[in-house]
């Protein structure tokens, strides 16, 4: 990699070729700050997330558990590497040598008692105010630290979506993961059997669900916003993708039988918004289309949903 990207400014400036140099980096934010120049125009950002579920081609053979267990980083799928072992060791690597070289970061203890505290709130509402209670540093510092997860890939903020439809909606952001096996060893749990015990399994399962639709997105070059969406009264949709001419809801659900309660929330917004498709992904294996536009589809068939083609 060229640390002078004056001179590379100047090769790219010289050749039109394009595709001749890859700048890669582990870290956004380290890499943003090591490049001098901007290269507005020059060149394009390809974020390269953990794997994607399909990726892996194993859906079929895999339960839940042992999916939300394991994670998808690739080290645990071309090397004969153990989770329980492998994400303490990198969580610890993180912390000790990329947060390490960012600003103002330097109580590394707190900042790690902050992340598995984030952990707690997988698939919340973000409140700083109560998360800098608990770490024991100020709103500003938890805003700061965020940040650089978000950098780092490790944490992801959805975002409420702002269409009202005439009802208060909230306005925080959601906390999710990037990886469900990363989540789990910070929650402490050491082998899949304890999953669907734990009382945080229905959001580390929606975790799972938020983090591939954010990575089908980013792998095809597809930037259409993703969104939740909940109101005042406590009605919600956890996952809309804005499309170029409506809204698409998804619901997520742990459950392996399709019971009546999985679309109430849906039908009270495709009635309020007056779109006309949604979906319900959850833990079990049968698809469905339901009267009103609604599919239901495996975690496992998470690709094929309508939502996710270019069209209305």
């Amino acid at each position: 990699m060229y640390d002078d990207t004056t001179s590379l400014q100047q090769i790219l400036d010289e050749d039109t070729r394009t595709g001749k140099f890859i700048l890669t980096g582990s870290n956004n934010f380290l890499l943003q700050e090591n490049i001098s120049q901007s290269l507005s125009g020059r060149i394009a950002y390809l974020v390269l997330l953990p794997f994607s579920f399909s990726e892996v081609n194993a859906a079929r053979a895999t339960d839940v558990p042992v999916m939300l267990f394991k994670g998808l980083y690739p080290p645990l799928f071309d090397q004969p590497l153990e989770p329980v072992k492998w994400f303490p060791n990198y969580i610890r690597t993180y912390i000790e040598r990329d947060v390490r070289q960012l600003k103002n970061i330097t109580d590394l203890v707190t900042f790690e008692k902050f992340i598995r505290l984030c952990a707690g709130r997988t698939g919340q509402l973000l409140n700083m105010s109560s998360l800098a209670i608990e770490t024991g540093v100020d709103s500003k510092t938890i805003s700061a630290w965020i940040s650089v997860l978000e950098s780092s890939f490790i944490l992801y903020r959805l975002q409420p979506h702002h269409k009202n439809f005439n009802k208060r909606v909230v306005k925080m952001p959601k906390l999710y993961f990037y990886d469900t096996g990363l989540l789990c060893s910070l929650l402490g749990i050491r082998e899949p059997a304890q999953i669907p015990f734990h009382p945080l399994y229905g959001s580390i399962f929606e975790n799972f669900v938020v983090s591939e639709v954010i990575k089908y997105r980013y792998n095809r070059g597809d930037y259409e916003p993703v969104f939740f969406w909940r109101d005042s009264l406590g009605h919600e949709i956890d996952i809309v993708i804005e499309k170029t001419s409506c809204l698409y809801p998804i619901e997520v659900k742990s459950g392996k039988t399709i019971t009546p309660e999985y679309f109430k929330n849906l039908n009270y917004w495709l009635k309020l918004s007056g779109e006309s498709k949604g979906a319900v992904i959850y833990s079990g294996n049968e698809a469905q289309f339901r009267s009103g536009g609604i599919e239901v589809l495996p975690w496992y068939q998470l690709e094929n949903l309508q939502g996710f083609e270019h069209r209305a």
